[in-house]
């Protein structure tokens, strides 16, 4: 439910803060694979190299206006464009309608941010950045200092609890199918997760997105014929989809499952 501090008017200026943080985002999704810098040159059409106009470079509002086109050589515009920054938006306006104007929001704003990356990042080349999950393992622990919404200790045995299960989860796979099941940037994705949401939210993390991965797997193999011969299927992007269901939603659940099980 939301909190008794938050207020349409600056919820609002939260989702316009998403709205530039995701542009942003955009920038981080596009270079850091390519190994390009962060903060310059500005930001150019990838077909035509011209350089966007700040007018131009509006969150959203400019896809729309420009009807997904480039306004010099009208090549298409990618669609993950204005749906990182309408994502990061939503992700900031429900962290502050959940937790109000406070640390614990700006520590899960952090998280978004992150996982936002992650997810497309992962999703498109398949690998994890340390530079992303690392900082964000410390940032975790921080957090849960500075916010009082998860104890020190929980946060530490969450790291433990995330990156020890995946670690052994994938030398398991490797004794098994003979090779990677798991890659290190899994693992130190379940660390940062356990460093945020602690140990018990990151084992129903790895619940939901086992069950989610083998549900979209066994859709993707009746229809993918590439895929039932290459077998590529990224897990980070279950691991942020559950991890951001789990945040939202794993109270009830515990709460739903003690209230029904373990009270008998």
């Amino acid at each position: 439910m939301g909190t008794i501090s938050s207020n349409p008017i600056v919820g609002c200026f939260v989702a316009i803060l998403g709205l530039a943080v995701g542009s942003f985002l955009n920038v981080v999704i596009y270079r850091l694979p390519r190994k390009k810098s962060l903060i310059t040159p500005r930001s150019s059409c990838p077909d035509c190299g011209v350089t966007i106009r700040w007018y131009l470079n509006v969150p959203v509002l400019s896809y729309l206006i420009l009807r997904g086109r480039c306004r010099h050589c009208g090549s298409k515009i990618s669609l993950c464009y204005p749906l990182v920054e309408a994502v990061t938006a939503a992700l900031f306006w429900l962290f502050y309608w959940r937790y109000g104007l406070t640390v614990s929001a700006a520590g899960f704003w952090l998280l978004s941010a992150a996982l936002v990356v992650v997810f497309f990042i992962d999703l498109e080349w398949g690998i994890i950045p340390d530079v992303v999950t690392l900082p964000g393992i410390a940032l975790g622990l921080v957090f849960s200092l500075l916010s009082g919404h998860l104890e020190v200790t929980s946060s530490a045995l969450g790291i433990l609890a995330g990156g020890g299960t995946f670690f052994a989860l994938g030398l398991l796979g490797r004794a098994i199918f003979k090779k990677e099941s798991l890659g290190g940037g899994d693992i130190k994705l379940a660390a940062m997760l356990g460093a945020f949401i602690g140990p018990l939210r990151v084992f129903l993390v790895f619940a939901f997105s086992a069950l989610l991965g083998l549900l979209t797997s066994l859709v993707v193999l009746c229809v993918s014929a590439r895929f039932r011969r290459e077998r590529i299927l990224p897990f980070g992007p279950f691991l942020v989809l559950a991890a951001l269901f789990i945040i939202f939603c794993g109270q009830e659940l515990i709460n739903w499952y003690s209230e029904h099980f373990l009270a008998r």
